[in-house]
Protein backbone atom coordinates (compact mmCIF):
# COMPACT_ATOMS: atom_id res chain seq x y z
CA UNK A 1 0.00 0.00 0.00
CA UNK A 2 3.06 2.37 0.94
CA UNK A 3 5.70 2.67 -0.98
CA UNK A 4 7.97 5.30 1.30
CA UNK A 5 7.76 8.60 2.53
CA UNK A 6 9.88 11.73 1.92
CA UNK A 7 9.59 14.28 4.76
CA UNK A 8 11.17 16.49 7.71
CA UNK A 9 12.46 14.22 10.72
CA UNK A 10 10.89 15.17 13.76
CA UNK A 11 11.20 13.00 16.87
CA UNK A 12 13.62 9.98 16.42
CA UNK A 13 14.42 6.90 19.24
CA UNK A 14 16.21 3.55 18.61
CA UNK A 15 12.82 2.11 17.80
CA UNK A 16 10.22 5.09 16.74
CA UNK A 17 10.90 8.10 14.04
CA UNK A 18 8.24 10.44 13.00
CA UNK A 19 8.37 11.94 9.56
CA UNK A 20 6.27 15.10 8.83
CA UNK A 21 5.48 15.18 5.36
CA UNK A 22 2.58 17.94 3.55
CA UNK A 23 0.99 18.89 7.06
CA UNK A 24 1.07 15.34 8.14
CA UNK A 25 3.21 14.05 11.27
CA UNK A 26 3.64 9.87 10.58
CA UNK A 27 5.21 7.79 13.49
CA UNK A 28 7.15 4.91 12.45
CA UNK A 29 8.37 1.90 13.86
CA UNK A 30 12.05 1.33 13.14
CA UNK A 31 14.96 -1.09 13.35
CA UNK A 32 17.93 -0.48 15.32
CA UNK A 33 19.93 -0.23 11.98
CA UNK A 34 17.52 2.95 10.40
CA UNK A 35 17.98 4.67 13.69
CA UNK A 36 21.97 4.85 13.35
CA UNK A 37 21.79 6.06 10.12
CA UNK A 38 18.90 8.69 10.66
CA UNK A 39 20.06 12.30 10.10
CA UNK A 40 19.48 14.95 12.69
CA UNK A 41 16.03 16.57 13.18
CA UNK A 42 14.44 18.84 11.24
CA UNK A 43 16.03 17.86 8.24
CA UNK A 44 14.56 15.66 5.42
CA UNK A 45 14.72 11.97 5.13
CA UNK A 46 13.60 9.46 2.59
CA UNK A 47 12.10 5.92 4.21
CA UNK A 48 11.01 3.02 2.21
CA UNK A 49 7.88 1.64 4.73
CA UNK A 50 6.11 -1.45 5.06
CA UNK A 51 2.21 -0.95 5.86
CA UNK A 52 1.33 -4.02 9.17
CA UNK A 53 -2.56 -4.57 9.52
CA UNK A 54 -3.19 -6.34 12.49
CA UNK A 55 -6.94 -6.54 14.48
CA UNK A 56 -5.88 -4.15 16.73
CA UNK A 57 -3.33 -1.47 15.05
CA UNK A 58 -1.71 -0.70 11.44
CA UNK A 59 1.46 0.10 12.27
CA UNK A 60 3.92 1.71 9.31
CA UNK A 61 7.40 0.00 9.48
CA UNK A 62 10.19 2.18 7.65
CA UNK A 63 13.68 1.35 6.98
CA UNK A 64 16.77 3.47 5.44
CA UNK A 65 17.11 1.05 2.80
CA UNK A 66 14.85 -1.23 0.45
CA UNK A 67 17.01 -4.30 0.62
CA UNK A 68 16.12 -3.86 4.37
CA UNK A 69 12.83 -3.68 3.80
CA UNK A 70 12.62 -6.25 1.45
CA UNK A 71 14.11 -8.53 3.48
CA UNK A 72 11.88 -7.54 6.69
CA UNK A 73 8.80 -8.10 4.41
CA UNK A 74 10.72 -11.81 3.49
CA UNK A 75 10.98 -12.44 6.84
CA UNK A 76 7.28 -12.07 7.98
CA UNK A 77 6.08 -14.58 5.15
CA UNK A 78 7.67 -17.16 7.28
CA UNK A 79 6.10 -18.92 9.63
CA UNK A 80 6.87 -17.83 13.48
CA UNK A 81 8.55 -14.50 13.18
CA UNK A 82 6.31 -11.40 13.47
CA UNK A 83 6.79 -8.17 12.86
CA UNK A 84 8.66 -6.92 16.05
CA UNK A 85 11.43 -10.53 15.24
CA UNK A 86 11.79 -9.32 11.96
CA UNK A 87 12.25 -5.93 12.69
CA UNK A 88 14.55 -7.24 15.70
CA UNK A 89 17.06 -9.80 12.48
CA UNK A 90 17.32 -6.59 10.06
CA UNK A 91 18.12 -4.30 13.22
CA UNK A 92 20.76 -6.45 14.65
CA UNK A 93 22.47 -7.93 11.77
CA UNK A 94 23.76 -5.94 8.66
CA UNK A 95 22.54 -7.29 5.44
CA UNK A 96 25.65 -8.61 4.24
CA UNK A 97 26.31 -10.57 7.65
CA UNK A 98 22.92 -12.12 7.38
CA UNK A 99 23.36 -13.06 3.27
CA UNK A 100 26.38 -15.07 4.77
CA UNK A 101 25.37 -16.79 7.70
CA UNK A 102 22.32 -18.04 5.96
CA UNK A 103 24.63 -19.19 2.91
CA UNK A 104 27.04 -20.77 5.31
CA UNK A 105 24.60 -22.24 8.05
CA UNK A 106 26.09 -20.50 10.46
CA UNK A 107 23.04 -21.23 13.34
CA UNK A 108 25.60 -19.81 16.49
CA UNK A 109 25.12 -16.02 14.74
CA UNK A 110 21.79 -16.60 13.81
CA UNK A 111 20.76 -17.79 17.37
CA UNK A 112 22.16 -14.53 18.76
CA UNK A 113 19.28 -12.38 17.42
CA UNK A 114 16.27 -11.13 19.15
CA UNK A 115 13.57 -13.54 19.40
CA UNK A 116 15.98 -16.09 17.10
CA UNK A 117 16.68 -19.36 18.93
CA UNK A 118 18.44 -22.58 17.76
CA UNK A 119 15.07 -23.70 15.73
CA UNK A 120 14.05 -20.79 14.60
CA UNK A 121 18.02 -20.16 13.11
CA UNK A 122 17.88 -23.94 11.40
CA UNK A 123 14.51 -23.27 9.52
CA UNK A 124 15.37 -19.46 8.85
CA UNK A 125 18.35 -21.62 6.91
CA UNK A 126 16.30 -23.75 5.24
CA UNK A 127 13.42 -21.37 4.72
CA UNK A 128 15.50 -18.38 3.12
CA UNK A 129 18.86 -19.45 1.54
CA UNK A 130 16.66 -20.15 -2.09
CA UNK A 131 14.70 -16.47 -1.75
CA UNK A 132 17.88 -14.68 -0.84
CA UNK A 133 20.05 -15.77 -3.60
CA UNK A 134 16.66 -15.92 -6.16
CA UNK A 135 15.28 -12.34 -5.19
CA UNK A 136 18.91 -11.37 -4.98
CA UNK A 137 17.33 -9.32 -1.46
CA UNK A 138 21.15 -8.94 0.03
CA UNK A 139 23.10 -8.27 -2.82
CA UNK A 140 24.02 -9.19 -6.26
CA UNK A 141 27.65 -10.41 -6.03
CA UNK A 142 28.39 -13.85 -4.36
CA UNK A 143 30.44 -13.27 -1.38
CA UNK A 144 33.15 -15.59 -1.32
CA UNK A 145 32.71 -17.85 2.39
CA UNK A 146 35.78 -16.95 5.31
CA UNK A 147 37.69 -19.61 7.05
CA UNK A 148 34.93 -20.80 9.39
CA UNK A 149 34.22 -18.59 12.36
CA UNK A 150 37.12 -15.91 11.46
CA UNK A 151 34.29 -13.30 9.93
CA UNK A 152 32.53 -14.37 13.62
CA UNK A 153 35.08 -14.22 15.79
CA UNK A 154 36.49 -10.32 14.52
CA UNK A 155 32.97 -9.28 15.39
CA UNK A 156 32.81 -11.09 18.83
CA UNK A 157 36.56 -9.69 19.58
CA UNK A 158 35.71 -6.01 18.43
CA UNK A 159 32.49 -6.02 20.24
CA UNK A 160 34.42 -7.28 24.00
CA UNK A 161 36.67 -3.95 22.98
CA UNK A 162 33.32 -1.90 23.44
CA UNK A 163 32.35 -1.19 20.56
CA UNK A 164 28.69 -1.59 19.03
CA UNK A 165 27.76 -4.54 17.10
CA UNK A 166 26.32 -2.56 14.71
CA UNK A 167 30.01 -0.96 14.03
CA UNK A 168 32.24 -3.76 14.46
CA UNK A 169 29.91 -5.55 11.89
CA UNK A 170 30.18 -2.83 9.58
CA UNK A 171 34.16 -2.78 10.38
CA UNK A 172 34.77 -6.25 9.57
CA UNK A 173 32.72 -6.63 6.83
CA UNK A 174 34.63 -3.22 4.99
CA UNK A 175 37.66 -5.17 5.86
CA UNK A 176 36.34 -8.27 3.74
CA UNK A 177 34.83 -6.02 1.02
CA UNK A 178 38.38 -4.66 0.51
CA UNK A 179 40.29 -7.92 0.69
CA UNK A 180 37.89 -11.29 0.14
CA UNK A 181 40.97 -13.81 0.79
CA UNK A 182 41.68 -12.29 4.46
CA UNK A 183 41.37 -15.53 6.89
CA UNK A 184 43.87 -14.59 9.35
CA UNK A 185 42.04 -13.36 12.54
CA UNK A 186 45.01 -11.03 13.96
CA UNK A 187 45.06 -8.89 10.63
CA UNK A 188 41.08 -8.81 10.25
CA UNK A 189 40.98 -7.14 13.62
CA UNK A 190 43.75 -4.81 13.12
CA UNK A 191 42.30 -3.64 9.98
CA UNK A 192 39.03 -3.62 11.63
CA UNK A 193 40.24 -1.35 14.01
CA UNK A 194 41.50 0.92 11.79
CA UNK A 195 37.84 1.59 10.50
CA UNK A 196 35.79 2.02 13.63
Amino acid sequence: MYEAIRGYLREKEPLKAVVETNGISYRLSIPLSTYAKLPVLDTIVHLFLCHIVREDAHTLYAFFSKEERDLFETLLNLSGIGPKTAAGIVGHMDLDTFQRAIRSSDISSLSKLPGIGKKTAERLIVELRDKVEKKGILGEKAMQPLEKGVLQDAVSALINLGYQSVDAQKAVQAVFKNNPEASDLGRIITSALKMV
